[in-house]
């Protein structure tokens, strides 16, 4: 309920809108209550007494009436709709903007097919009832109370059947509400979880045939449909045993009304047209009950979803802006880690343990260390996709907790070792950091990337389509479109995580070439698993279990470090026997 009433913050931008549908939804009530009257008049003093000049003036009266509801209704429709997606597209991009502002922290642990759902059908649910369903709860409530009070000034006595029969009815419609309404979230739950098996299917569709888990994977979605199924029987249970309740009711209050009433009119004290106008008026005192059933089912449904879509809301990042962020100015890309330690869970280990070292503007720093070492959390630090635990990150002497986001994260290019294209041409995906690149920049680019020979070989050339998440192109060929994508923006900060480890040694050492001049002036930081691809670098820095355990360049490195040196002759006897074992690629 309290997630809800927030939830009407969103009706303030169309209050206008929503005004003018109840507006229209009042006409309607006042026009449907006063069809009773004029049929009661119809009946006692046109054909009651032969008038027929009262019966055709009061027909054409109700015929204009129902004209002006067939139109009111139509606005109310209109208007109610308008407000309703109005409502659900900001909702939707308040929800799309606090899920893109959140940390890679948040990321790590959320599942995309629950957000998925409640972007789309919680959104959905709320916006029913807040654009539709609240404006007919306001509608029923009216028509309610008209109806009442027009009962009771036609016959007190017989509407005190009412007085009895509604009540009842609420008690026992609540009872059914306050039934299903932990359902309503427990359906949204399961369609969190279908979606979830649903989406990692889709996205690894290849993984599932390559292993021939397609039987598998497809009971798997079962037992999540199954669930499903299940809850939204029990939901439609419940909900099939009210409404039948309700109607039960309203046609004993209908008996009871001609019972009474019958007698009163033969008695002489009730006249026909009254009981005729009684009787309407009875079922539109329940009509309201009903729909009143409908809405506080959607509101059910919309309390559950505003609550697991205030969840996200609510949830805070761990890396947000301070008040006063100031813009960082074009840098030349000294970086400094000060004393950093880092946990991803703030009950967890550390995952960096007292890391310092200093890039000078310009150096190159290559980072090795085994799988779990640190490398990667060091380069997500620096544009501050993870918030340090402990120590600071500086940026030209700027603490990088000092300066806004996007003034840090528009001066550094990053490859990282998981590349991401999205659906849609070449051209964009290289242009994505700067979409007002001309064509000639972005070819500057994927040439310097090693991309535009395969990229011309293409019949659309730059205008060719890569699929969703870039399936249409080869994992090298996806890894030169990220790196020449990277280089557009000509950063003085270049970030390359394991960035030719989609590519062949062929590809490799062109792209190794290409990178070598253009990390000339501009800050590097480069992840790799062999050695030979960092030889050059300024600082090689080597981690082991979160710490720095070696720092220097390749000569004084294989003097000074164990770890180093087994590393590079590990990796060089392996190169040695491949190549002995493949000529060919020894001749290339």
């Amino acid at each position: 309920m309290k997630q809800l009433l927030r939830s009407l913050s969103y009706l303030r931008k169309y209050w206008r809108l929503a005004a003018a549908a109840l507006v229209c939804m009042v006409g309607n009530v006042v026009t449907s209550l006063a069809v009773p009257r004029l049929s009661q008049t119809i009946l006692d003093q046109g054909l009651g007494q032969g008038n027929l000049q009262v019966v055709i003036s009061l027909s054409l009266v109700m015929l204009g009436l129902a004209a002006a509801q067939g139109f009111l209704q139509f606005a109310n429709g209109a208007l109610g709709a308008r407000t309703a997606q109005g409502i659900a597209f900001d909702m939707r991009n308040v929800l799309y903007s606090k899920i893109q502002s959140l940390s890679f922290s948040y990321h790590d642990r959320a599942q995309t097919g629950q957000l998925l759902t409640r972007a789309t059908s919680d959104v959905e649910m709320v916006q029913r009832f807040l654009g539709t369903g609240l404006i007919q709860l306001i509608s029923a409530a009216l028509m309610m109370i008209g109806a009442l009070i027009l009962l009771f000034t036609t016959n007190w006595r017989l509407a005190l059947v009412m007085v009895v029969i509604i009540p009842v009815t609420g008690i026992i419609f609540s009872l059914f509400v306050r039934a299903s309404q932990p359902l309503f979230k427990t359906t949204q739950v399961r369609l969190s979880e279908l979606n979830v098996v649903l989406q990692e299917n889709i996205a690894g569709v290849r993984v599932v045939k390559a292993f021939a888990r397609e039987k598998h994977e497809a009971d798997r979605y079962e037992r999540a449909n199954q669930k499903l199924y299940d809850v939204a029987l029990e939901v439609n249970r419940i909900l099939s045993l009210s409404f039948p309740s309700i109607f039960t009711m309203a046609n004993i209050a209908t008996l009871a009304v001609y019972w009474i009433g019958g007698s009163q009119v033969i008695g002489g004290s009730l006249t026909i047209g009254e009981l005729v106008a009684f009787t309407s008026y009875v079922m539109m005192a329940f009509f309201p009950v009903i729909m009143m059933g409908f809405v506080l089912s959607m509101f059910s449904q919309a309390a559950a979803s505003a609550e697991r879509i205030y969840e996200i809301i609510d949830t805070s990042s761990e890396v947000v802006e301070k008040p006063g962020a100031v813009l960082l100015p074009p840098i030349q890309g000294r970086v400094a880690f000060e004393d950093v330690t880092f946990r991803y869970y703030q009950s967890g280990d550390p995952v960096l343990k007292d890391v310092s070292f200093v890039a000078e503007p310009g150096q190159s720093i290559a980072l090795l260390g085994a799988t779990g070492s640190g490398k990667s959390t060091i380069i997500n630090l620096i544009p501050r996709f993870y918030e340090v635990t402990e120590g600071r990150v500086t940026v030209d002497n700027y603490d990088i907790r000092d300066v806004t986001l996007e003034s840090l994260r528009e001066q550094i290019g990053i490859v990282l070792q998981e590349t991401n294209l999205f659906e849609g041409t070449i051209r964009e995906n290289i242009a994505f950091g700067r979409p007002d690149a001309t064509l000639e920049d972005i070819m500057a680019a994927a040439q310097a990337a090693e991309a535009h020979e395969f990229i011309t070989s293409f019949r659309d050339g730059y205008e060719t389509r890569v699929g969703e998440r870039g399936t249409t192109l080869s994992g090298g060929q996806k890894q030169r479109v990220a790196i020449a994508r990277a280089l557009l923006l000509n950063p003085k900060i270049l970030i390359l995580d394991d960035a030719t480890s989609s590519v062949d040694l062929t590809t490799e050492y062109r792209i190794q070439k290409a990178l070598d001049r253009l990390m000339q002036g501009r800050t590097s930081f480069v992840i790799a698993q062999r050695v030979a691809t960092v030889l050059n670098a300024d600082q090689i820095l080597v981690l082991d279990k979160g710490e720095i355990v070696a720092r220097g360049n390749h000569e004084e490195l294989l003097e000074c470090s164990e770890i180093y040196a087994e590393i590079y002759h590990t990796q060089l006897q392996d190169t040695s026997k491949d190549e002995a074992l493949n000529p060919v690629a020894q001749e290339g």
